[in-house]
């Protein structure tokens, strides 16, 4: 397929080479910084482009990799003189009824991943949750996502965003927890990297036990001799606390049902 790549982020970044390598020409990259889409284009051997009028006009996929808050605008635009292409977006929460009010045919390829410009990812054991305007749609999304090694699931935009905001639990808001930990350590001199070895454990746990079963630490059996000790220890750091109160709470109700 000829595609062409609507933002140069860390998703855009990961996306891109994994199609070009599975035999598809990403033909343009566009980004609102030329340096952004120059960067990207280059590793593909593809044309960067700052401007959106300037985009090819006819592609067999436009895939728009931008943040939500610009999709609309961005669609907007880049709709104008190609309303019979194929517009496909690549985000957890938005339905695809946002692509489907301006274009006749659109789709969503959302690959449930975090992505990093400065990390590749692979996509073979990566889900991708497609969605389509038509039957002829899912098929071309599902080859699409097939190519380059992706687990394929066809799933609605109502069923998607509560995929979404499972992520959000299980990465994004996890993440910050190692910011945190981060923090903490770096304030006492000690490097980041000594929890290394507990986070791969903790992730390869819950790949055989469930989450729930796999909890430790005080908050569990709700030791408030130790709870107290270590919000003690966040004197002065409020916002922490509070992370530190709610979580301990959260945790002790999963484990006993109350």
């Amino acid at each position: 397929m000829k595609i062409v790549m609507i933002g140069a982020g860390g998703l855009a970044s990961n996306l891109a080479p994994a199609l070009r390598a599975a035999g598809h020409e990403v033909i343009a990259v566009y980004s609102r910084t030329m340096a952004s889409a120059s960067t990207l284009a280059a590793a593909i051997g593809s044309r960067p482009y700052d401007t959106i009028a300037d985009l090819p006009v006819k592609a067999d996929c436009f895939m728009m990799a931008v943040k939500d808050s610009v999709l609309a605008e961005v669609l907007a635009e880049l709709v104008k003189g190609r309303e019979e292409q194929l517009f496909v977006h690549t985000a957890g929460s938005v339905p695809m009824s946002l692509l489907a009010g301006c274009a006749v045919n659109c789709g969503v390829f959302w690959p449930m991943q975090t992505f990093s410009r400065q990390r590749r990812v692979g996509f073979a054991d990566v889900p991708v949750f497609i969605e389509g305007s038509s039957t002829d749609v899912l098929a071309k999304l599902e080859m699409l996502a097939g190519s380059i090694g992706s687990r394929v699931c066809r799933l609605s935009s109502e069923e998607r965003k509560y995929m979404h905001l499972a992520a959000v639990f299980a990465c994004n808001f996890t993440n910050h927890c190692y910011a945190l930990a981060a923090r903490i350590l770096e304030q006492h001199g000690v490097p980041f990297g000594v929890m290394l070895p507990l986070i791969g454990e903790t992730a390869r746990k819950v790949q055989e036990v469930h989450p729930v079963a796999a909890q430790t630490g005080p908050a569990v059996r709700y030791d408030e001799n130790v709870i107290g000790r270590q919000i003690a220890l966040l004197q002065g750091q409020p916002e922490m606390q509070a992370i530190y109160e709610m979580l301990s709470q959260s945790i002790h109700h999963t484990a006993t049902g109350k």
